[in-house]
């Protein structure tokens, strides 16, 4: 059974706000992904047009509207999307559902922590990492160390900047996935509401015990 659930590269041990928009001009298109354990405003890209398009086009409809973050690892990520969840009985399994569409792959900015990335299939199904309509993630994720971050270099083939290298080491994320998934917007204010939803209690597949549902909302 297929689902739109991340992949996990045990290869590498690493302990590894709102959508919103700001004053008029600055070019960007901003949200806001309400939860009861409070907002997080994120930015989406231009560089992924057709990511930021369709969840534009997904939250004008209303689409994420009382779904769940149905999937949650806390220091890695938390996950969203999927319309089965919206009614979904306490031991069902999620992670399959979307619109009836794919995106395809626009691969190129990196997971710091607050990333907002499209979920996908995995590279045997997908070999052209074509995104999930509809799920997503956001990345937890705590700093890395030199350590992690001279492993990631050296035995999976990463390169980044100073800066690059400087921000996970200060911000955090999960760089393993870099190059693997579409990172399509991050969060700009509200990021320890990510710690708090990724702390919750959960069950099997990784689902939060008690139901975390959300909003979604452009801001002006």
């Amino acid at each position: 059974m297929k689902s739109y659930l991340l992949i996990f590269l045990t290869t590498l041990a690493i302990s590894t706000g709102l959508l919103q928009c700001t004053p008029k001009g600055d070019g960007f298109t901003y949200a806001v992904i309400s939860t009861e354990y409070g907002d997080m405003k994120v930015r989406l890209y231009n560089s992924t047009p057709q990511h930021r398009d369709n969840f534009i086009k997904l939250a004008k409809e209303g689409f994420y509207d009382d779904l769940l973050f149905h999937r949650v690892i806390q220091d890695f990520m938390i996950q969203g999307g999927d319309p089965d969840s919206k009614t979904a009985a306490p031991d069902q399994m999620l992670g399959q559902g979307g619109p009836g569409y794919t995106l395809p792959a626009e691969i190129g900015a990196l997971h710091f922590k607050g990333a907002l990335a499209a979920a996908r299939l995995g590279d045997r199904q997908n070999p052209e990492r074509k995104s999930s309509g509809s799920q997503f993630y956001i990345v937890d994720g705590k700093p890395l160390t030199e350590e992690n971050m001279d492993n990631l270099e050296q035995n999976f083939g990463k390169n980044y900047t100073p800066e690059q290298r400087q921000r996970y080491l200060e911000v955090g994320g999960s760089p393993v996935l870099d190059g693997e998934y579409t990172v399509f917007g991050e969060v700009v204010e509200g990021l320890d509401v990510i710690d708090k939803i990724a702390a919750v209690p959960t069950g099997q597949a990784n689902r939060p015990v008690r139901d975390v549902r959300m909003t979604v909302k452009l801001v002006d």
